[in-house]
């Protein structure tokens, strides 16, 4: 009887060893099928859904910034006097030349907005160029604007060259250097004493002209990272989905 008692005592704790491993071995399956069910991006999605992710944000920057005042009604983009000029307003403000001083801040602005949707084509031929191996890395670096610094580092110089000629034209079709002119006037003698003058305005619109765009485009790409909700297509959808 005893013998019967231990032969049944053994075969319930068999039981349960093997219940229990059968439970292990199933859990082990199901996680491995979960993780099997995780999306497999090739190079050629990465490279697709980051260039589009760009295209995005440099359209969405270009319509922001190329509206009716949009440097000008944005304070983190919005052209100020160039730094040689600061002290010289200041002391036209005191002479009661701010409107003047206005007036040419405000042609500044209008020359970039005027200029920045222009330069659409230009951004997107040069994101063309990305290849896959750097579509992989900066999709995967942690940073919210790496694309967007790869980008500006690549392809600034260039830019700049193509821009500026759009620049110049849209300065002088606004009258930048006639509003400069005008601001600085029979009151000029006080910029030149001080050793203050705008040699090169064009220059200088242009580099705060893209400034302020690559400034918006990273914001852009920082929103389709962290916001479901930014990622408008289906390509965005699942190349950054795996970032969550």
């Amino acid at each position: 009887m005893r013998t019967a008692k231990i032969g049944i005592t053994l075969a319930t704790m068999t039981l349960v060893f093997s219940s229990f491993t059968f439970g292990q071995t199933t859990t082990r399956r199901t996680t491995t099928r979960r993780t099997n069910t995780q999306p497999t991006l090739s190079n050629a999605d990465i490279s697709m859904g980051l260039k589009e992710a760009i295209i995005v944000g440099v359209r969405n920057a270009v319509d922001e910034l190329g509206r009716e005042n949009g440097f000008l009604d944005n304070d983190r983009v919005r052209i100020p006097l160039p730094s040689g000029l600061q002290r010289t307003e200041r002391t036209l403000r005191a002479l009661g030349q701010g409107r003047r001083v206005d007036e040419f801040i405000e042609s500044m602005n209008h020359a970039a907005e005027k200029a920045v949707p222009i330069a659409t084509d230009v951004f997107i031929d040069s994101i063309k160029q990305m290849s896959f191996n750097d579509a992989r890395q900066i999709l995967f670096s942690g940073q919210e604007d790496a694309a967007t610094q790869f980008f500006r580092r690549t392809s600034e110089e260039r830019l700049r060259q193509e821009f500026r000629p759009i620049v110049e034209e849209m300065t002088e079709q606004v009258g930048v250097t006639q509003k400069y002119k005008q601001m600085m006037g029979r009151y000029g003698f006080i910029g030149r004493a001080i050793g203050q003058d705008a040699s090169d305005l064009d220059g200088y619109v242009t580099q705060k002209a893209l400034d302020g765009l690559f400034l918006l485009i990273a914001d852009e790409e920082a929103k389709i990272r962290r916001d479901p909700i930014g990622r408008t297509t289906s390509i965005l959808r699942r190349v950054f989905g795996v970032l969550r």
